[in-house]
């Protein structure tokens, strides 16, 4: 009797339902505050059994005034996953998106520029001088260019070692290439809260991890402990060999336009 009142939009209903905790639950496992989600899920249980099914009107009307301050409370903490939520929601179904101009110049250019790249991390990766460079794409990456030191130089493989040597003042923090040049460099990152990184990363691929996370640029990153290459693109890192990194960070360049 009680499933031939289930219509086909009561089933979508709870499959909509469903889709939007799973992904909730996903967003707040990623950031290390996986149990917070069961415990929202257990005090909206309760308000539900107390609202809905007992009517206890005093009890429910504090848990109303509860769950009216509460979901303001929940924006407050969760601001940044809530961000990067809509921001990818919004690179998904921008509607005018093929019409943005870029400012990466030719393909010929483009590729010099990919190759310098590739060349000095891997001069950094054998000589294990550790690096992060950030490599813009559509989305104004100003808010984090501006943490550094403006450089706006042309790029190069010697200027891109030369500002990661060890005794530069400026190895610390990333590298901004932009519209191939160079635009800052020891600007500082979002930390990825990711509790699934391998312990073995620092800080460095947190950054890497961190600034992708929240937008569409391609993070690269040279460990100075073991001088690995790892790539960071959207929510994953990975490693990569020295003879890959250009066909690799080309490829991510070639997704991104698709």
């Amino acid at each position: 009797m009680l499933f031939s009142l289930i219509t086909i939009k009561d089933l979508v209903d709870i499959l909509l339902v469903a889709l939007i905790l799973y992904g909730c639950y996903r967003l707040l496992r990623k950031s290390g505050v996986e149990n917070l989600f069961w415990g929202i899920m257990a005090f909206m249980a309760i308000w539900f059994l107390v609202c809905y099914v007992f009517r206890l009107e005093l009890t429910g009307t504090l848990f109303n005034q509860i769950m009216e301050t509460g979901a303001l409370a929940l924006i407050v903490i969760f601001h940044s996953e809530i961000r990067a939520f809509f921001y990818k929601l919004g690179a998904q179904f921008h509607i005018l998106r093929w019409l943005r101009k870029r400012n990466e110049g030719t393909k010929e250019q483009l590729a010099s520029s990919v190759e310098l790249i590739s060349l000095a991390c891997t001069h950094m990766s054998n000589s294990k001088t550790g690096a992060l460079i950030v490599i813009t794409q559509q989305q104004d990456m100003s808010e984090y260019m501006g943490t550094g030191e403006i450089i706006d130089a042309a790029l190069s493989t010697r200027m891109i070692e030369n500002i990661f040597f060890k005794n530069s003042p400026l190895h610390d923090g990333a590298m901004f290439i932009s519209a191939n040049r160079i635009v800052s460099a020891a600007c500082i990152l979002p930390v990825s809260h990711n509790v699934n990184l391998p312990n073995y990363y620092g800080l460095r691929h947190r950054a890497a991890l961190g600034i992708t996370e929240k937008s569409d640029t391609i993070a690269v990153v040279v460990s100075e402990e073991t001088g690995n290459i790892s790539v960071a693109y959207g929510e994953k890192m990975y490693m990569v060999r020295k003879e890959q990194l250009y066909n690799e960070i080309l490829k991510l360049m070639d997704k991104d336009k698709a």
